[in-house]
């Protein structure tokens, strides 16, 4: 089962869109984890997360938790998506992103 972290910037913002994704997951039945917490908290996800992606609103810190997580890849959620809670767009990233 894999774990997909949304990072923002006080881990709220992001909740609808989680809910989405959980809801593309369950209806392709596909075996995962989605939370969403506050960008400061990035390091306690490098040893459990299998990808982080950050909202928009804190693509800034990107290179940030890139250092704090050398062992899980991170991305920045497309605006766009992330605009329109793209919940299948955004759960397709997080693939593409582990490989998948």
């Amino acid at each position: 089962m894999k774990n997909i972290v949304l990072l923002c910037a006080q881990g709220m913002s992001t909740g609808m869109l989680v809910n989405k994704m959980r809801q593309v997951a369950q209806k392709y039945n596909y075996e995962c984890t989605i939370n969403a917490y506050p960008v400061g908290q990035a390091k306690q996800f490098n040893d459990s997360a299998d990808c982080i992606l950050l909202g928009p609103q804190v693509s800034y810190e990107l290179e940030n938790v890139r250092k704090d997580c050398p062992s899980v890849p991170v991305m920045v959620i497309d605006r766009v998506a992330y605009g329109r809670l793209d919940g299948f767009k955004v759960l397709k990233a997080a693939k593409q992103l582990m490989g998948e």
